[in-house]
């Protein structure tokens, strides 16, 4: 047996959703799922199917291969002292070792570009003639919004829909079909499962139980051959066969998953996700959906560092889509008809910057962008710049000096972002360090096509080069004209002030007293 309730894997579909779980097969989190699909990708994201209790049936007994954890702390069956292995290289895959010997291997992996997952049983071990080996399946399903829980009610339809070797499932009104299809045989036995238990939802003082409904199982003969189930919010052709869709499919993943340069390659690849006609970066997994900073950050890393310029591309034309009043959002809600939030300074200066580098990186790769992509990205540039030069939400407006002055109360506009109720960890009022070295960055490419920002440049390095360095300490300040009181400093010694240092494609500093501001950080 191994011990992997800590270490957790996660299959992304290129949409938003994702299968996730831990390696000993337990779920600790509400966001654990078999099938998770985004509804309006990359948002809408609801559960579908949570999980599986699995059960192989030999000569010498029954045998569970899987294991929930039930309030108070229970677990039960006891598959989990069956696993012998864990491996996630190229998905998810577990062995498990029957108390009569024999192996039986999973494997599950999800598709890319399409809500849908693929499971595979399969008999490692010789049998006896005359002998047998049958796996039986039962699904929990939900129907949620991945960040609630679901309870028992009269709501949930246990109806199955039946043709060839599908069946579908249609729990409530509001959320999508769950289709599953499989060469096993389906028996319908519906049931509630009462209180599962999520340890890490618990440990984060959240709500941690749930209900699950069950419909019914799926069985099959390991002994004449691999057991395959396959998964989907889309419907599913009843031809070809589900064992040889899932071949199909299974070639195909793997090719793509092999065609990445390297694993650090192939595992970023599941945050560049569609959104829209378009494309985004999920800012993290599992709950994180696209936000405006942490999109136009990565992607110098995941797009254009990797050469995947066309990628980079379509994110940020979807992006040009949402500037309003020269912003772009912090983030987008989860839901699907919900607006977006439009409260960072520097997302905006992260988008300049980037477009910027791609226009470049397409010219270095002699690659370069059409002339109309290339207008549109400068006209959202041009748009973003005027807007905060003329002065937009939140207090951010070009002030005499050059710099770009931002803030207000209540309201945490830059990246150290914490928010508890109503109070502002960092506030930050004024001009931060990191906004302006941003700032100044976003004017070089703004300079390209206007002289206009080439006037304003030049004051705001001078004034940058005069304001913020703090020769008592040989480092920069975090903010001047704190509050937005002239000649007012914080001397408050954060990383902040590295954005200044290099890292960015305009040095603000000296050389000189980069090298300082690097040694004091580090120290």
């Amino acid at each position: 047996m191994i011990d992997g309730s800590d270490n957790e894997w996660l299959e992304a579909d290129g949409l938003g959703g994702f299968a996730s779980g831990t390696a000993g097969g337990v779920r600790t989190r509400r966001y654990h799922a078999t099938l998770l699909a985004a509804t309006v990708p990359p948002g809408g994201k609801m559960v579908l199917v949570n999980g599986f209790d699995a059960h192989v049936e030999t000569p010498a007994g029954r045998f569970a291969l899987s294991t929930q954890r039930y309030a108070p702390g229970v677990l039960s069956p006891d598959g989990q002292s069956r696993l012998e292995s864990f491996t996630a290289d190229p998905w998810p895959t577990w062995r498990h070792r029957l108390d009569d010997g024999t192996v039986v291997e999973m494997e599950l992996f999800v598709t890319h570009g399409a809500p849908r997952t693929v499971i595979r049983y399969r008999r490692v071990t010789p049998i006896a003639s005359g002998s047998h080996v049958r796996l039986e399946l039962r699904p929990f399903l939900s129907g949620r919004d991945f960040h609630s829980m679901h309870h028992a009610n009269p709501d949930f339809r246990f109806d199955a829909e039946t043709a060839g070797e599908r069946v579908t499932f249609r729990p409530y009104a509001s959320a999508p079909a769950v289709h599953l299809f499989g060469n096993g045989a389906y028996r319908h036995d519906a049931h509630w499962y009462h209180h599962f238990f999520y340890s890490e939802e618990a440990a984060r003082g959240l709500d941690c139980e749930e209900d699950l409904a069950t419909p019914g199982t799926f069985s099959w003969d390991l002994t004449t051959g691999d057991a395959v189930l396959i998964l989907s919010t889309e419907p599913i052709a009843t031809t070809p066969s589900a064992a040889a869709l899932a071949d199909d499919l299974r070639a195909r993943e793997r090719a793509r998953r092999g065609a990445f340069a390297s694993s650090l390659a192939r595992a970023g690849d599941a945050y560049v996700v569609a959104r829209g006609a378009g494309r985004t970066i999920i800012a993290g997994y599992p709950w994180f959906g696209d936000w405006g900073r942490d999109t136009f950050i990565a992607m110098r890393g995941l797009c254009l560092a990797t050469g995947r310029l066309d990628e980079a591309r379509d994110i940020l034309v979807e992006w040009t889509q949402v500037i309003s009043e020269g912003m772009l959002p912090n983030r987008f809600s989860d839901g699907p008809h919900e607006p977006p939030e439009y409260n960072a300074v520097d997302a905006s200066l992260w988008f300049v910057i980037v477009a910027r580098e791609l226009v470049r990186a397409g010219v270095r790769a002699n690659r370069p962008l059409t002339r109309s992509d290339q207008k549109r990205l400068e006209d959202a540039s041009e748009a973003i710049l005027e807007g905060y030069a003329r002065g937009t939400r939140h207090g951010i407006h070009l002030d005499e000096d050059g710099l770009l002055a931002a803030g207000a109360p209540g309201v945490q506009l830059t990246w150290m972002d914490a928010k508890v109720g109503d109070w502002v960890v960092t506030p930050r009022i004024g001009k931060p360090v990191d906004v302006e070295a941003l700032w100044i960055n976003a004017l070089t490419a703004g300079a390209t096509w206007s002289e206009r920002w080439t006037r304003i440049l030049a004051r705001a390095r001078e004034s940058f080069e005069g304001r913020f360095w703090n020769e008592q300490l040989g480092c920069l300040y975090d903010v001047v004209d704190v509050d937005h009181q002239p000649g007012t400093v914080d001397s408050s010694f954060r990383p902040n002030q590295l954005f200044a240092a290099g890292g960015l494609p305009e040095m603000i500093l000296t050389e000189a007293r980069a090298r300082q501001v690097t040694e004091a950080v580090e120290s």
